[in-house]
């Protein structure tokens, strides 16, 4: 039975996507290199900021060191000022964590984006206390879809993988979930198509955020 649930960050519980591309094109277009269209974004985001920035760059310029460096400064700094912008939590998300907690179900969030901002994200957009655990990418432990940081949650909480809910709306996601022997939950409202999902292992495909809740019945 499940009692705990780990949620993606951004494209699960938060449309981030305006805030991401708008920060990054600004990076781009400050050092003079082409920008994408705001829908490219989610095929780019996702894996941490060392892959957005290759993503977006131009390949010839990918193993240029400073350039890319100097790109990760002007990002971080760009996201600093516009992340919550545009940035809101997917409809029926509120509901469907209000519903859990009064079920009981314990609540974290495992991200890839950087932890400074994953936490800023959770603070500003959801009451305080509302996720028991909350980590975004920490230079100390690898990046999902590696299973360290699901698995290390487990540990915290004190339950078996199998007790608990990975939910998410990418491959990483997937992978990530099945690589730490929780049940996985994809969702069809984020930044990557349904098949995707299916493909890297979902054994569950949501198309609304409160279907979860059946789950925990």
């Amino acid at each position: 039975m499940l009692s705990a649930a780990i949620f993606d960050l951004d494209g699960t519980l938060l449309d981030t996507l305006d805030d991401l591309a708008d920060s990054m094109n600004a990076a781009l277009a400050e050092l003079g290199l082409p920008v994408h269209p705001v829908e490219q974004y989610k095929t780019f985001v996702g894996e941490g900021i060392q892959l957005l920035i290759a993503r977006t760059m131009p390949e010839s310029l990918r193993e240029d060191r400073a350039l890319v460096e100097r790109a990760t400064q002007i990002y971080r700094s760009a996201y600093a000022e516009r992340w919550h912008a545009k940035t809101q939590p997917y409809v029926g998300i509120r509901e469907l964590i209000a519903g859990l907690q009064a079920r009981g179900i314990l609540l974290g969030v495992l991200s890839n984006k950087p932890d400074y901002f994953t936490q800023l994200c959770i603070n500003h957009f959801f009451v305080p206390g509302t996720f028991r655990t909350v980590f975004g990418q920490r230079d100390h432990v690898a990046r999902k879809p590696d299973p360290a940081g699901a698995t290390e949650i487990s540990q915290i909480w004190n339950l078996p993988p199998e007790q608990i809910a990975y939910v998410g709306d990418t491959a990483t996601d997937m992978q990530t979930g099945r690589g730490a022997s929780m049940k996985t939950f994809g969702v069809a409202w984020g930044f990557r198509p349904v098949n995707e999902l299916r493909e890297n292992g979902a054994h569950v495909i949501l198309q609304l955020p409160d279907e979860l809740l059946a789950h925990f019945a």
